[in-house]
């Protein structure tokens, strides 16, 4: 926070101000030149381990690692009639090998999937009137592999309420996707090309939060996510009851609905309890419960540590069968595993650290944050991820 010291003079203007209903600002100074506000570097290692590959039918290792690079850089500039522009510039890069993706051509037991990096930037321009408590913003962004080229953009609105303690938010996004059709090698006679094809994801968002009190605070937020074009992933194959392999065939269509409401409860001024739970339907008549519970807790003033517990249930989608399970009367078939019925649980702990002179004592780097979390899913699918991020302010 911000302090800010009045002359004589300064305040003998602010009264007359004052006097003349005319607007004030009472936060001081602020500058218009575009200038540096926050820095954000983030890294990741994830791995990852079952037995049930979609591209070898629901059947063999999952194996997976993914390490993972962003920087976030937001910057700021009030206009001559005092509304804040916010850009926010954000790139990122991924290296992922994957033993099941390396199963697509069996015959040479190496494919052009079996490791790959994506590259994923985006601009977000965010024009906020403080004064009527009032943002509008507008944002682009790409992702490329080798496989998949995919281009999305947003716009979003919200508006507090009279007395600041309400909020309400809308927003839309779209991504338009291009993906190579990859079959494996058993599915592409005469060795034929790549195809491709497109899906595109069109969602809103609606989400209304407020300040109950001093201690609580909620939030509601509610999607409607609507996707068109190819929705299967052509490497995952699927082998039916009398032996014979296919590509996976999903509908041109799926509607999504997901519901939640999170509530941040502060115990004094060292703990928060935040809560979290969402529910999911779609037209596949996919069904999923999220339960999520994080308690941080300051240690000192310049350390915290943050367990986290997520609890995850889902039914199956209707045109999912295990390894051998479908036959040629169905119209639509996959065995990936995503889509079969499974619980999960998601357990960690974050570390923070905000020492007053600094990351290894340099002042303006004011933030470490660690997390490690360790994920189990009942269909024997377990990972681990671990990241962290410091922050330039």
């Amino acid at each position: 926070m911000k302090r800010v010291f009045l002359t004589g003079a300064a305040l003998m203007v602010l009264f007359q101000l004052r006097a003349q209903d005319i607007p004030v600002d009472s936060t001081g100074y602020k500058s218009r030149k575009l200038k540096v506000e926050e820095v954000n570097l983030v890294s990741s290692y994830y791995t990852q381990n079952g037995d049930h590959s979609a591209v070898t039918g629901g059947i063999g290792t999952q194996k997976l690692t993914d390490i993972a690079n962003t920087i976030d850089v937001k910057m700021v500039k009030y206009g001559q009639t005092g509304i804040k522009h916010t850009f926010d510039i954000e790139a990122g890069i991924d290296h992922y090998t994957s033993a099941s993706s390396d199963m697509i051509d069996l015959s040479a037991n190496s494919s052009a999937s079996s490791s790959d990096n994506r590259f994923y930037p985006s601009l977000t321009y965010l024009r906020e009137n403080e004064l009527k408590g009032q943002t509008l913003g507008i944002g682009v962004s790409s992702s490329t592999e080798f496989d998949y080229q995919s281009f999305g953009g947003n716009i979003s609105f919200s508006q507090k309420t009279k007395d600041r303690n309400g909020e309400f938010s809308a927003r839309f996004q779209t991504f338009i996707d291009q993906l190579k059709l990859v079959k494996p090698d058993e599915l592409r006679p005469g060795g034929e090309g790549y195809g491709s094809a497109g899906r595109n994801t069109f969602a809103g968002t609606l989400s209304y939060s407020q300040i109950i009190n001093q201690r609580l605070q909620v939030l509601l937020v509610g999607d409607l996510i609507s996707q068109n074009g190819y929705l299967s992933l052509p490497f995952h194959r699927v082998y039916f009851s009398d032996g014979t392999v296919h590509q996976e065939k999903m509908p041109d269509t799926r509607f999504k609905i997901p519901i939640g409401i999170r509530a941040s409860y502060f115990m004094g001024d060292n703990i928060i309890i935040r809560a979290y739970y969402r529910y999911y339907t779609d037209s596949w008549d996919l069904k999923a419960h999220t339960a999520d519970l994080e308690i941080p807790v300051k240690i000192t003033q310049a350390f915290s540590l943050s367990p986290f517990y997520r609890y995850y249930s889902q039914s199956a989608a209707k045109y999912f069968k295990p390894y051998g399970g479908h036959s040629q009367s169905d119209e639509f078939y996959t065995s990936n595993y995503d889509l079969s019925k499974f619980n999960s649980s998601f357990v960690g702990m974050g570390l923070k650290l905000t020492p007053p002179d600094g990351i290894f004592g340099l002042k303006h780097w004011n933030t470490l944050e660690i997390r490690y979390g360790h994920y189990t899913r009942s269909n024997d699918l377990t990972s681990d991820i671990v990241s962290i991020n410091i922050k330039y302010r």
